[in-house]
């Protein structure tokens, strides 16, 4: 194997390590809010456009490299439409929010949920 081959492939077989730890967390956790809709389509209609261009040189690790990625920014798509059904709605808040309700969202709360004022009340109540 010749070093271009040679580090072609070694590129390829680390870029899809890289890859994996994305798409197993999405695949796990199902939390694709952080990704927008309009990247996840241009990536893919980027990839479609690139495939031409792709698979039309010598075969070798480029094409493997590229079918990753394809592969990848597919998923990430469907994935991000599949379950954008199950972020909907109130019951739909992850993290601490869905444990407090529709208050930890009022205007003048803070970070933990309660208004500034309940804090002032409880501080005044405890001396």
């Amino acid at each position: 194997m010749n070093l271009p081959v040679l580090a072609g492939t070694l590129s390829t077989v680390l870029f899809a390590l890289g890859l994996l730890p994305m798409l197993l967390k999405a695949a796990r956790t199902r939390d694709l809010a952080s990704y927008s809709l309009s990247s996840l389509v241009l990536s893919n209609v980027a990839n479609a456009v690139h495939s031409v261009y792709v698979f039309h040189l010598p075969a070798g690790p480029i094409w493997l490299l590229h079918a990753l990625y394809v592969l990848a920014s597919a998923l990430m798509l469907v994935w991000w439409l599949r379950y954008r059904t199950e972020r909907r709605g109130p019951e739909a808040l992850r993290g601490p929010e869905a444990l407090r309700g529709p208050e930890a969202l009022r205007p003048g709360s803070d970070r933990e949920g309660s208004s500034n004022e309940s804090i002032a009340v409880e501080q005044e109540a405890l001396q």
